[in-house]
């Protein structure tokens, strides 16, 4: 693995595999689609990026403005050249042959084109069994492997127990087998250097990031309006959740707390979520007995989620697994009073910018019956803690300043560098 300098004017070509699509509704995927942003016009960094060609969450390019198609399955995005890969329809292996695939193509790739010192760029643990020939291929070329470990998959209670299984066993070979562990959270960070010491692997801190810049949406926008009226709501009058629908983000104990406070606004929960799973939520809590409990179908256009979220009274987050949530950032960016579950992710990612609450019953009704009058919760108080917020993304999560890290561990195979001069995350 070289890690020198890259020389000026030698073009530095770099392989993103694992996301489902780019610029479309998921963590990994407005990743992608923020760093191909961010390097667009660079003068070093060439983006190549494998994603899904068909299937739950794939690529569909016909709402991406800017798009040159080269072939049936090759396009160019924002000076990257994208890739659809079609694989059988496997359930939850699909990902894993998914990444398998995009990483031999990468590899194949980059030896008909004679690349030097390509960087591979993994996204999360999902293929550690089956590592081990393509990071001997990766290192054949001079090339250097980086995963984003992600946020310990293993741990999510939609998985059974053998799936569990093979994600821990993913892990500890994707740590072992990777040169380079890309961490989002400083908490997953210390976790995998702590979980994992015995193969002392190299890790480095950049996280996700969030825009600052408002909606341009107006208040009047058809868009944005029209979504208020179909949802019988108004402007600064509804609670929000914007997640995934499953154990680990809390819906349970966020519409049982709900539905036992005496919130005068409704709470709307914008997700996805099968029939089955959304019975048994509505077996568990109820929900369909309190007109204040809205669920909402999923917001796709991000100027319009984004004016959602400005115009939320609060925003509840209810993620316990995993690192640094996007949609997190994103709340933090744009809903001044955000009211999260109190884990270590989330209080290192908002710090005294939110309020916290716990899975013990009645704590989060009783934080949402203090925030909801102004008697106990002045509006002078809320404009505090969103202001509070959007300093902290300014500071930790901006993406020109996530950008600026990548284009330095890209360009130079080195770990980005705090003003203490060690490398961030160490």
């Amino acid at each position: 693995m070289d890690n020198q300098t890259q020389s000026a004017g030698q073009e530095r070509h770099v392989f993103i595999v694992g996301a489902k699509s780019v610029g479309q509704y998921g963590g990994f995927e407005s990743f992608v689609a923020e760093l191909l942003a961010c390097h667009r016009d660079h003068p070093v960094l060439r983006y190549h990026v494998t994603v899904k060609a068909r299937g739950s969450g794939a690529m569909d390019e016909s709402g991406l403005a800017g798009v040159t198609p080269l072939d049936g399955q090759v396009f160019l995005w924002n000076g990257a050249r994208i890739r659809k890969l079609s694989v059988p329809p496997l359930g939850p292996a699909q990902a894993v042959a998914l990444d398998i695939d995009g990483l031999r193509q990468a590899v194949r790739f980059c030896r008909e084109n004679r690349m030097k010192q390509p960087v591979f760029y993994l996204l999360a643990c999902r293929i550690g069994p089956f590592l081990g020939p393509l990071v001997r291929a990766v290192h054949r070329l001079g090339g250097t492997l980086y995963v984003n470990p992600d946020g310990q998959e293993y741990l999510r209670a939609k998985w059974p127990a053998p799936v569990r299984a093979y994600w821990r066993l993913s892990e500890r070979l994707t740590v072992r087998r990777a040169d380079v562990l890309v961490c989002d959270s400083r908490r997953i960070e210390a976790n995998l250097l702590e979980t994992y010491k015995r193969y002392a692997p190299k890790t480095v801190f950049i996280p996700y990031g969030a825009h600052l810049t408002p909606s341009p949406l107006s208040g009047g926008n058809p868009a944005f309006t029209g979504w208020l009226a179909d949802n019988g709501l108004t402007p600064g009058g509804y609670y929000m959740c914007c997640a995934r629908l499953v154990p680990e983000n809390s819906f349970e104990t966020m519409i049982r707390e709900f539905m036992a406070s005496g919130a005068r606004r409704p709470l709307v929960l914008i997700t996805t979520g099968d029939k089955s799973t959304m019975e048994s939520l509505r077996k568990s809590t109820g929900f369909e007995k309190d007109p204040r409990v809205r669920f909402v179908p999923p917001v796709y256009r991000r100027e319009l989620l984004r004016k959602i979220r400005e115009n939320a009274y609060a925003n509840l987050h209810g993620h316990t697994v995993g690192g640094t949530n996007p949609t997190l950032l994103e709340a933090l960016a744009a809903t001044k009073l955000n009211l999260l579950v109190d884990v270590p992710y989330n209080r290192e990612a908002a710090g005294d910018a939110a309020l916290y609450w716990t899975k013990e019953p009645g704590s989060l009704r009783a934080l949402i019956d203090r925030v909801d009058q102004t008697e106990t919760f002045p509006e002078e108080r809320r404009e505090e803690y969103g202001r509070k917020a959007r300093e902290r993304i300014k500071a930790e999560y901006s993406w020109d300043k996530i950008a600026r890290q990548y284009e330095q561990l890209w360009t130079s195979g080195a770990a980005p560098q705090s003003q203490s001069g060690r490398p961030e995350g160490k």
